[in-house]
């Protein structure tokens, strides 16, 4: 591991703003589902995935169990990668 970043296929930039206000600025139930997502989402981007999924969901609820499905998608892409083809989520890759 270097420079602190594990091994991912995910995109990593260097960050502009003060993390800890764009996550003070998100919505309460943005701030609750990114307190217990399993990836390190930058606020901004859980904000416009979940904007993406609001425009099609019927509801709140419905927009957040988008989210975690973006999520799962996303560990999924990287589990045979790093973790081998027999992980439990390297088989799980379902690509929209």
């Amino acid at each position: 591991m270097r420079g602190g970043q594990a091994r991912t296929s995910l995109k990593s930039r260097r960050r502009k703003e003060d993390p800890m206000r764009e996550f003070d600025r998100l919505p309460p139930e943005l701030r609750g589902w990114l307190a217990s997502a399993i990836l390190p989402w930058r606020p901004r981007s859980v904000l416009n995935a979940f904007a993406r999924a609001r425009a099609t969901a019927p509801d709140i609820q419905h927009a957040l169990e988008e989210l975690d499905r973006i999520e799962m998608r996303l560990i999924a892409r990287d589990a045979a990668r790093i973790w081998g083809e027999h992980h439990p989520f390297a088989a799980k890759v379902t690509e929209p």
